[in-house]
């Protein structure tokens, strides 16, 4: 982990850490850190299921009877394990 000297906010940072839960300033920084790191994360895994959406690869599951079908593979399923 590096150490830098930076210039902070105050009242942000006192905001984010109310809001964080976090007491420490360095506790706070590395959550907002985390907090921003996981939102782009999210918004990745997003952009790639709207993408396989574009390429079709849920158009199966938009087909009628799709959830019966499913659902009737899973009885039988239940039924051989059991």
């Amino acid at each position: 982990m590096a150490k830098t000297v930076i210039d902070i906010d105050d009242e942000e940072l006192a905001l984010a850490a109310e809001v964080l839960g976090t007491k420490t300033k360095k506790d706070t920084v590395n959550a907002a850190l985390a907090a921003v790191a996981a939102r782009a994360r999210r918004r990745k895994a997003l952009e790639a299921l709207i993408e396989l959406d574009r390429q079709g690869a849920f158009d199966k599951a938009r087909e009628p009877g799709f959830k019966r079908e499913v659902r009737g593979a899973w009885a039988v399923e239940d039924a051989t394990v059991s």
